[in-house]
């Protein structure tokens, strides 16, 4: 009996995580149901009696939870920013960071983070109207959430920072940019409500900036409260209560595995692809990609993997008997044999990994909580499962890039690859064929297992022991995303020695993938050595665009990649 893989279920993972990131660039518009349950926690929380302490309201931060907080909420609100305001490196991805945003508003309208409504809404409508942070990459223990690089962004949402010239902060322009898109109008029925713009903090620390998008589409960057004026809408005014439910969660670590995981599930599926490819090219038996082989497996992605590989040597010319061409051995190295196999306890991994992640995209990640009227404080900003599934997307990265270099050996070797020139070059001697480009993706993934040590292996306790276990989530993701660019490298390589393959063996199959055709007609055969470094970039890049994002991973045979 056929199994049923998990993501042909529509509520499977990697359909959640999918419909995540696509919900995450739509407008975010409150529910009736939404706006009546953030009044009912701010009213509460504003109603409870005196005594009652409360974190980061009536009592400082962190270690200083014992000690009186500022009388004046707003100076408490921007205190904690401007404080935490300490991140390094290069930006998030501007999608990532909207995502971020998108996540930390969402878990508020789930009513326990008790945010002031006016200040959730004048948030949102910053963000329907293209508003995105620069926020810095590095500096997050993922902890008590992940405090620095939200910080970063709700500086930028209040325009607070010393910078007074347009060089502040290495904005790339000191001129006043082309906005896009364009704002949005007051919602129906209201006004934009006037607001002053928040004390500046002292020194000399650089002013905020927030992403754009130029007349040409690219994303630059500028200080935010030029771009605020540039949408004509006010900073936000923070309060202690929203900053701190604003900055207090896992939302920057699972914007980056989130986007992280479409890309290893795309990858993933190239990685079929070019596997289907290679094997119908090179005559190599079909017997390991058979279903019925699969099916007493019993695991689930497996068959999947086989299937897309079977779909695609099926469309590159091979013959429906299985058995090898006359000049390929009875069994392939593992790097072609076992592919199934390796791919596919990858897809199942994100399944299981896609999972968490939804699971934590809806909940609340936040400190402290009302939960049907009682305020509770815990540590529900924990990314200890963040950092997991993120610490398991290495593992994949790593696999799957591994598989591919295994592969490229191959199809380079003449000892394996049918007795064709070695290193693919027709010109042995005078020509050095692949060679370079071997090196360069061994390179690669040498770089990649540097990168993939765990992050929360690392863990050091901190905050004056108050952080004392800490999962170092967006360390872990970050890294993944590092990872996971060097994989695409790898594979388009090994594109490119495939479509060199088919140029030697005279290949041509009107019914092959639209990929295949891109790769012939984009890239000559390497008949005498040239540079090859920009040929690797962009043909990862076609792959990319036909593998992302990925919409099915149900198990189809007769479909193969476009």
């Amino acid at each position: 009996m056929p199994l049923s893989h998990p993501s042909a279920d529509p509520r499977s993972p990697d359909t959640l995580v999918g419909d995540l990131l696509d919900r995450s660039i739509e407008p975010l518009e409150p529910t009736a149901v939404d706006q009546a349950r953030m009044a009912a926690a701010h009213r509460a929380l504003t109603g409870l009696d005196g005594s009652r302490r409360v974190y980061g309201v009536t009592h400082g931060f962190g270690p200083l939870v014992d000690h009186p907080a500022d009388p004046d909420p707003a100076r408490q609100g921007l205190g904690l920013i401007s404080h935490l305001a300490t991140g390094q490196g290069e930006p998030l991805p501007p999608d990532v960071t909207r995502t971020m945003v998108w996540l930390r508003l969402r878990g508020m309208t789930l009513g326990h983070s008790a945010v002031a409504p006016k200040t959730w809404q004048r948030l949102a409508d910053l963000l329907n109207a293209g508003f995105v942070p620069v926020v810095p990459s590095e500096g997050s223990l993922s902890a008590s959430g992940d405090l620095v690089p939200l910080a970063h962004a709700a500086l930028a949402f209040a325009a607070a920072g010393s910078g007074d010239d347009g060089e502040a902060g290495g904005a790339d322009d000191a001129t006043s940019p082309t906005w896009s898109p364009a704002p949005r109008p007051p919602r129906a029925g209201t006004a934009a409500p006037e607001s002053p713009r928040p004390p500046t903090p002292p020194l000399d620390s650089p002013a905020p900036q927030a992403w754009y998008r130029d007349s040409g589409g690219a994303w630059r960057r500028a200080d935010a409260s030029a771009v605020l004026d540039g949408l004509g809408l006010p900073p936000v005014t923070w309060d202690a209560r929203s900053a701190l439910a604003f900055v207090n969660g896992s939302s920057a670590c699972l914007a980056r595995a989130l986007h992280t995981h479409r890309e290893l599930g795309a990858l993933t599926r190239a990685a079929a692809a070019v596997t289907g490819r290679t094997a119908a090219l090179l005559g190599a038996s079909g017997e390991p990609y058979e279903d019925a082989l699969q099916r007493v497996r019993n695991q689930p992605g497996q068959r999947t993997v086989a299937s897309w590989i079977r779909a695609e040597r099926t469309a590159s010319g091979a013959t429906p008997d299985p058995a090898p061409g006359p000049d390929r051995p009875l069994q392939e190295r593992y790097s072609l044999r076992c592919a199934p196999q390796v791919l596919g306890a990858v897809l199942d991994q994100l399944d299981l990994q896609g999972s968490v992640l939804a699971d934590e995209a809806e909940g609340c990640s936040d400190n402290p909580v009302l939960v049907d009227g009682d305020l509770l404080h815990g540590g529900n900003f924990h990314a200890a499962p963040v950092a997991f599934a993120s610490e398991t997307h290495a593992s994949c990265a790593h696999q799957v890039a591994y598989l591919m270099e295994r592969q490229l050996a191959l199809v380079l070797d003449p000892a394996a690859n049918g007795g064709l020139p070695p290193l693919l070059t027709p010109r042995p001697g005078a020509g050095s064929g692949f060679a370079g480009v071997q090196i360069a993706a061994s390179s690669h993934l040498g770089r990649l297992r540097q990168l993939g040590h765990p992050a929360s292996f690392t863990a050091v306790p901190t905050n004056l022991h108050n952080q004392d276990q800490v999962p170092l989530a967006l360390n872990s993701a970050n890294t993944v995303a590092q990872m996971t660019e060097r994989a695409w490298w790898i594979l388009g390589s090994l594109l490119l020695a495939v479509n060199q393959l088919a140029h030697l063996t005279g290949h041509r199959d009107g019914g092959e993938a639209r990929l295949w055709r891109e790769l012939r007609e984009e890239f000559p055969p390497l008949d005498r050595d040239r540079p090859l470094a920009g040929e690797i970039t962009r043909a990862a890049a076609l792959a990319r665009a036909r593998h992302l994002p990925l919409t099915s991973t149900d198990p189809d045979a007769t479909t193969a990649a476009v």
